[in-house]
């Protein structure tokens, strides 16, 4: 090589053979090159030549000679490098380090291109080192691992590291050239000389560091300055050290700064997980989140603590009293929780499919604490299906009830919710009191979706009847006027198929004369041709708008049929006792409280009067009609019993009902079981009993062995003879 250029060498022709004599004289020929090019006096050397002598010596035999010569001849120069080397202090030490280096990396490759043959010939057929690794492994045997000069450069530049981490300006290209010079030697080199070491002080510092900023620092501004030092440590990388230490420089500050302090950090009272969930951080979050997610069990602590505090907030929210007697705002609240915690996770959590699955679940737990929960859906939806046109728009309520499935699904009882749908419903349907048909349909499509379609046939049932009512009204009064029977009144008829609605009370009550006789009409024009047909009146499920007149002032009162029957009376009466007035109607007593109450106890809504005065009706009670009743609408809507809340004994018997109700689900689920598997043991029926009804609700375990028995003694499973736990199915 000259001037930084390979030279082209020819092969020549084979001299006569060599003698020891001759190979001496070759031999300090090219030893007295080596020396030239140590000393940078290399530009008057035959290149040719010097090639030509080391060819002739290897061809020759002499390739011992040579290449023990080279070693000794580069050992000893070295040795003389190391010795200036050493006498150096401080940065003037590193920068002789980083010329001598340089200076012997161009002589190495220079003295490697002389004695090319021998590279290619001897030291393949005798495996010996290649001739510039032979220069590197003796730079580093001979320099680098010369005891004062191996402290004195590891300490150097650590130190300097060091410096730079605490504000310093340092010569980075310095350090650079060192653990450059580190990797040329070989990996196992530099983390042997260089590495390890820089690891074991880094730990030290940020060990050191992470105690110094827990004492005088929130969570957030630590989280900060951890990230800082990741990005300055991966910066610190790309800039003087070798890409192979970006891992392991990262693992000690997962260590340090992340793993050792991550529950101190997450539980810190006041700047915690807990306090930046609450206060939305969403920066602050992201930052935890980045910093946990690099360390072994840190997301799943972020997790965890986020799904416990999300128990807390949701069990504080479903036992609070104020909310439990608002179920609109009880159901809003839930609402509002979930959209700040999908916030949270959204733009914070990385959308992390594991954090959702973790609100989810606290969610089920907490919304399924209160009994009441499938209620208050229901409630929800029906007090939004009967506003919404009001208070959003047609997009915006179907997103509204997007959200409301998303409580639905956390239900585990979600036939207590078909119970109380059912009836809220019905009465949206009876009443007209729906906003929007299409609403409704959406809403049944996202209920059979999420629940199938047993669930919702009887829903489809009750549509259907709505929509053959109105024909059967048109049909019914085409059939008076051509009959020309005049009923007196505006009769509207909604015949309901038995089994899809609400159970309601078989109890009748003796109807005004008017009603009674548009009834009977009815009867016989729908009997007329639907023979074998039977129609039981549900008076109780009405509504009728009564005409009244209140110091001359007429209104138009919207009542239920039982409260039309009461005020019905007061034509032929000034005054009537609570006894009188369920001998007359027949109405049963505690019904008759019920609609009665809306009458007297509804502020500035008073059209009866009750002596004595106070929210208990006896049978003594005297009722008269409030002359001074008025009102700025002509059309005033009492509120029917049916739109007040449910009694203590109502809600036993909803319960009730739901529970007789999943009898036969649960020994039909057993049947199905058992028929399958043929022989099964208890447990085994219960697990699978309870897997497949928990789409609808969770069986009592109770309940299961219960309805086992049951199925024994009518013979449909029995028990095994020899294991009493063993069932057995029978065909």
């Amino acid at each position: 090589m000259e001037n930084g250029k390979k030279i082209m060498l020819t092969p020549f022709q084979h001299a006569p053979r060599m003698t020891k004599e001759y190979a001496d004289d070759a031999w300090q020929v090219l030893e007295d090159a080596i020396h030239k090019i140590h000393s940078h006096n290399s530009s008057r050397l035959s290149f040719e030549e010097l090639y030509r002598n080391g060819y002739n010596m290897v061809l020759h035999r002499f390739g011992e000679k040579l290449y023990n010569g080279l070693t000794q001849t580069l050992r000893a120069h070295l040795e003389q490098v190391a010795a200036g080397i050493e006498s150096s202090r401080g940065e003037s030490f590193l920068r002789e380090m980083e010329q001598s280096w340089e200076e012997h990396l161009k002589s190495t490759q220079m003295i490697r291109d002389i004695l090319m043959y021998m590279d290619r010939t001897y030291v393949n057929q005798h495996r010996k080192t290649p001739v510039f690794q032979l220069g590197l492994d003796l730079w580093y045997e001979v320099v680098i691992r010369r005891p004062v000069i191996s402290d004195r450069l590891r300490g150097l530049i650590l130190d300097m590291i060091h410096r730079e981490r605490v504000g310093e300006l340092v010569e980075k290209s310095l350090i650079r050239s060192m653990t450059k010079m580190f990797v040329s030697l070989g990996h196992d080199v530099y983390r042997r000389e260089f590495e390890v070491h820089f690891l074991e002080v880094s730990a030290d510092f940020y060990k050191k560091e992470a105690g110094e900023y827990l004492s005088s620092n929130d969570c957030p501004e630590y989280l900060r300055r951890a990230e800082r030092r990741f990005q300055e440590e991966e910066e610190r990388v790309r800039n003087y050290l070798d890409e192979s230490s970006k891992e392991n420089i990262i693992k000690v500050l997962q260590s340090e700064l992340i793993a050792t302090h991550m529950v101190t950090l997450v539980e810190m009272e006041t700047t915690g997980e807990v306090a930046l969930l609450q206060d939305n951080m969403f920066e602050d979050l992201s930052r935890m989140y980045t910093l946990f997610s690099k360390v072994d069990g840190g997301l799943d602590l972020v997790k965890n603590t986020m799904m416990e505090h999300v128990k807390s907030r949701g069990c504080q929210l479903v036992n609070d009293a104020e909310r439990i007697r608002d179920p609109v705002g009880y159901v809003f609240g839930l609402l509002e929780l979930r959209e700040k915690y999908e916030e949270i996770i959204k733009h914070a959590f990385n959308d992390d499919k594991n954090f959702r699955h973790a609100l989810n679940t606290a969610f089920e737990y907490f919304i399924n604490q209160n009994p009441r929960s499938p209620e208050f859906v229901s409630l929800f939806i029906d007090d939004k299906l009967r506003r919404g046109q009001k208070e959003y728009t047609d997009k915006v309520f179907d997103d509204l009830l997007d959200k409301v499935m998303t409580i639905f699904r956390f239900l585990q009882e979600k036939d207590v919710f078909e119970k109380y749908y059912k009836q809220h419903l019905a009465k949206r349907l009876l009443c007209g009191r729906s906003f929007s048909d299409q609403a409704e349909g959406n809403l049944l499509v996202k209920l059979k979706t999420e629940c199938g379609y047993q669930f919702t046939s009887k829903l489809e049932s009750m549509f259907n009847d709505i929509k053959m009512s109105e024909d059967i009204q048109k049909d019914f009064r085409d059939s008076m006027n051509e009959s020309n029977v005049e009923l007196g009144l505006d009769f509207t008829v909604r015949v309901l198929t038995t089994g899809s609605w609400p159970a309601q009370s078989a109890a009748q009550c003796r109807l005004p004369e008017e009603l009674h006789g548009a009834c009977e009409e009815f009867e016989k024009f729908y009997l007329r041709t639907r023979t074998g047909r039977k129609l039981t009146w549900q008076a109780n499920m009405g509504t009728v708008d009564v005409v009244s007149t209140f110091s001359g002032k007429k209104h138009l009162l919207v009542v239920s049929t039982y409260q039309a029957c009461v005020l019905n009376m007061f034509n032929d009466a000034d005054e009537l006792t609570f006894h009188e007035m369920a001998d007359a109607t027949g109405i049963p007593p505690q019904d008759l409280k019920r609609h009665l109450i809306p009458l007297v106890g509804t502020k500035g809504k008073q059209i009866l009067i009750k002596s004595p005065a106070g929210k208990e009706i006896t049978d003594q009670c005297v009722f008269t009609v409030n002359d001074k009743f008025s009102s700025k609408l002509y059309r005033v809507k009492i509120a029917s019993a049916g739109a007040m809340k449910e009694t203590e004994p109502e809600k036993q018997d909803t319960r009730a009902k739901v529970e007789e109700d999943r009898k036969p689900q649960i020994e039909a689920a057993i049947v199905r079981i058992m028929k399958a598997r043929r022989v099964l043991d208890h447990h085994s029926v219960i697990a699978e009993v309870t897997r497949q009804l928990s789409a609808r609700f969770n069986p009592n375990p109770i309940v299961i062995k219960k309805r086992i028995e049951s199925l024994i003694e009518r013979e449909f499973i029995e028990r095994d003879q020899n294991d009493r736990k063993l069932y057995r199915y029978l065909a």
